[in-house]
């Protein structure tokens, strides 16, 4: 009989997910921990011990030039017995990488040794999953939910770490391996195909003619500005 995929951990603590390539394959049940990097915060979500579904766990402060964001996220991880922690990589739409992914993998680095110095052993396994638009998705779904922009601010960095931690959640069942790659590999697309294959669309830019003086009276084009419309 095939396994079912997504079925939860059996007796001997495994979840047993797919078969691949006609083995079964299993992974060690375990809470994990998805990070979402900010220049500000730090978001962190964890899983029940099965992997199946991402909650809301801290906001951790991000202080340049300092790393107890790290040192803080460890400290959480080992408190959780986590068995992996996920952290997302903001690439392009395009599949780039700047700034924000460089950031990132600096983060993953050094919460990789991080957990391998209060272990004393191997550690904690740490990988990169990509994240394209789950920020995005996650102020969305909080303005939808008729947050106010101040109170926001205050959460989106957990939502977008639940959105980065249930991706990976949701791969693991499908596949029965581990999402991404560990921070010395090259992440590969499908940890997040399902999020990159919907892009949001550009929101229409219409000319307006009225109240804006000469702009108006000459009949040039004026673009609207960028701002959140929401209160």
């Amino acid at each position: 009989m095939a396994d079912v995929p997504g079925a939860p951990a059996g007796p001997d603590g495994t979840v047993a997910p797919a078969r691949q390539d006609d083995r079964q394959v299993t992974l060690p049940r375990g809470v994990r921990l998805g990070v979402d990097v900010g220049t500000v915060r730090v978001g962190v979500a964890r899983s029940d011990p099965d992997g199946l579904v991402a909650t809301p766990e801290a906001t951790v402060a991000h202080v340049p030039g300092r790393h107890t964001d790290v040192a803080a996220v460890a400290a959480l991880a080992a408190e959780a017995g986590a068995s992996v922690v996920y952290v997302g990589l903001p690439r392009t739409l395009a599949g780039g990488e700047g700034e924000s992914a460089r950031r990132a993998r600096e983060f993953a680095t050094g919460l990789l040794g991080s957990t391998q110095t209060a272990a004393g052993g191997p550690g904690i396994e740490v990988r990169l999953v990509d994240e394209r638009l789950t920020t995005v998705d996650a102020a969305r779904q909080l303005r939808d939910s008729g947050r106010r922009a101040r109170a926001q601010r205050q959460v989106i960095d957990q939502a977008a770490a639940v959105l980065i931690l249930q991706v990976a959640l949701d791969h693991e069942r499908s596949t029965g391996r581990r999402a991404g790659a560990t921070p010395a590999e090259e992440p590969g697309p499908v940890a997040d195909a399902r999020r990159a294959a919907t892009p949001i669309p550009d929101r229409p830019r219409k000319a307006r003619h009225r109240g804006r003086g000469a702009d108006a009276r000459s009949g040039a084009t004026v673009e609207p500005d960028d701002k959140d419309p929401s209160p």
